[in-house]
């Protein structure tokens, strides 16, 4: 009696506690870890095979797990940082534990790979994006004319711009993207902002996800803060009504309103070819609504 009470007290702990699997997401970091004896598996498709069923038994159980995204590159420089063993399996395991806290990763929900995978990836670009925007932000330093500083000024100006975009729009959910040009390439930042449940009618609670909105904040704020080229495009969708696409080209330190036939035209140009794409039908294309005070300036660049 007292070793089934043992057996069933080890069942309910495994269910208290979080695990994180760190998963190599493509064949070129599977092949990279291959060089490591300790690490078992021979094939990437059967590699994934093991890591989904692990997954789908865990939640089974109870258990919640968060899947990471593993990095040999970054691996091998951790285990050189403090001086581990890179080909053993603990050392793979304390890099793991690392990644929970600080990179990419996503609960498992329950999702296939083929799913998962991709959004995890996006995470990873997602975190990268506004790593990079931020680190240039953070160098523009203060103005030489106030002394205030150039980064914060500006976040602090795109955030009273995003939200005179979302106070402005038209009832539904709105889907908005925040493009900006800089070298050596265009930083996107995407954002979904909810005013309805599923398929229910709208409500007057926006749902924004909070690590989204820093990120589109921070993109839109480099773009002010360098005056660099760019844009930002909203398309809002209703039940009952055509959907609605609009948008702003970055202005010097604001946003000025793109032409129905600019929107248009940015729409159905596919971005890497530059080749027309038929546009969709039950859209409208149009001017987006007067934004208002568009709230803080910020300093001047010299």
């Amino acid at each position: 009696m007292a070793h089934t009470d043992h057996r069933t007290m080890r069942r309910a702990l495994r269910r208290e506690i979080a695990g994180t699997i760190g998963l190599l997401t493509d064949a070129q970091d599977f092949r990279a870890m291959r060089r490591y004896r300790s690490f078992v598996f021979e094939d990437h498709t059967t590699y994934l095979r093991h890591v989904e069923a692990f997954l789908r038994v865990r939640a089974a159980q109870g258990g919640h797990t968060t899947v990471a995204l593993f990095d040999p590159e970054e691996y091998a420089a951790f285990c050189a940082r403090t001086g581990l063993e890179p080909d053993a399996a603990a050392s793979r395991a304390r890099f793991t534990a690392e990644l929970a806290g600080a990179g990419p990763a996503l609960p498992y929900d329950g999702r296939p790979l083929t799913e998962l995978v991709p959004a995890l990836v996006d995470e990873a670009v997602r975190q990268a994006t506004w790593e990079y925007a931020s680190t240039l932000l953070a160098r523009l330093g203060p103005c030489a004319a106030c002394g205030e500083d150039i980064g914060r000024a500006a976040f602090a100006r795109a955030a009273g711009l995003l939200v005179r975009v979302l106070d402005t729009a038209p009832p539904g959910n709105r889907h908005l993207v925040c493009s900006v040009s800089t070298a050596p390439e265009t930083l996107l930042a995407a954002l979904r902002a909810d005013d309805q449940d599923g398929d229910g009618p709208p409500d007057d609670t926006t749902r924004l996800d909070e690590a989204e909105a820093l990120e589109f904040t921070t993109v839109l704020a480099l773009g002010l803060a360098t005056r660099s080229p760019g844009g930002l495009v909203m398309r809002t969708t209703a039940p009952g009504t055509p959907d609605r696409v609009y948008g702003w080209r970055l202005r010097g330190d604001g946003l000025h309103p793109l032409t129905a036939a600019e929107v248009f035209d940015a729409y159905c140009t596919d971005i890497e070819s530059g080749d027309l794409v038929a546009p969709e039908s039950g859209v409208d294309y149009t001017t987006p609504p007067d934004l208002g005070d568009e709230g803080p300036t910020p300093p001047h660049r010299h």
